[in-house]
């Protein structure tokens, strides 16, 4: 048996059905193999059992072919359950939730209990992580977005250094959106630009956008398959772009501006999204690159 045949019998024992064709793994594995890949967990995988169960298996998967992975999780569907029960309203400004003090505590819970939740469920699946979140080992130094956001924060610096330790003890960093200003004032950051952040920081190879949709649409309601950042804003500009996904786009190009080589608006909704995004030319979203 040869080295290549071998390689692909152990990759069987623990590739999903249903994924990319698995003969041509090795090619893209030796691509990425240097370089980070930061992914936010977002929309609806963070709802439904089963799209989260094949989101964790695709993550222990990347991790056992040996790539740098880098998880940044949102939280809105699950803060939006935990803020009705307390029949807590939100407004959003610009995709973005305002958030008060009394928000700010459902916030933070929701996202440190999601936090320890995701580094239990790579646990089970042999795959070994950290937490990374604002009340353990904060990363993310922020500013107050705006007075009318309340406590909403835009990252100023990441220390990337403690991600990369992380990583360097052969885990997972997963990380939480949520930051500290200079005074030690904790803020919600929206996890589309906490994901952009900490992907500029590390100059990774790909920034992974998990979303409700098929990726960025045209004015025709089609999806674009590749785009540049130029054409992202005009999609802005022209309004043919609205909502949460204004966000989305403006922190691709922001992260492609600024060292990251490729960002994927990806549909979390599909299974095994994020392998067929690395591992086939087809991808599984909307590319956004230079």
């Amino acid at each position: 048996m040869s080295a290549k045949e071998d390689y692909l019998q152990n990759l069987k024992s623990f590739w999903p059905k249903n994924a990319p064709d698995i003969s041509q793994i090795p090619k893209y594995v030796s691509k990425y193999k240097k370089e980070e890949i930061v992914i936010k967990c977002g929309g609806k995988v963070l709802i439904d059992p089963d799209l989260f169960d094949k989101f964790i298996e695709d993550v222990s998967v990347l991790h056992k072919l040996g790539l740098k992975i880098i998880i940044i999780h949102g939280g809105g569907p699950r803060i939006k359950i935990e803020l009705a029960k307390l029949n807590i309203e939100s407004q959003f400004i610009n995709g973005l939730r305002v958030t008060d003090n009394q928000t700010m505590k459902v916030v933070e819970k929701t996202l440190i209990d999601f936090n320890s939740e995701i580094v239990e469920k790579l646990k089970k699946k042999n795959c070994k992580s950290e937490g990374v979140n604002v009340n353990m080992n904060n990363v993310l130094i922020v500013e107050q977005e705006n007075k009318e956001l309340g406590f909403v924060g835009k990252p100023t610096k990441v220390i990337k250094e403690k991600i990369q330790a992380v990583m360097n003890k052969n885990l997972i960093p997963v990380l939480s959106p949520m930051g500290k200003d200079e005074k030690e004032q904790k803020y919600n950051i929206n996890a589309d630009t906490a994901a952009a952040a900490v992907a500029k920081s590390l100059k990774a190879r790909r920034l992974l956008l998990m979303t409700d949709v098929e990726g960025v649409y045209d004015e025709n309601k089609k999806l674009i398959s590749e785009i540049k950042p130029d054409e992202a804003k005009n999609l802005i500009t022209k309004k043919i772009v609205q909502g949460g996904m204004i966000p989305k786009l403006l922190n691709s190009i922001d992260a492609i501006e600024n060292g990251v080589r490729g960002v994927v608006i990806i549909d979390g909704r599909k299974l095994h999204s994020v392998l067929f995004e690395i591992f086939s030319d087809e991808g599984a979203g909307t590319l956004i690159r230079k």
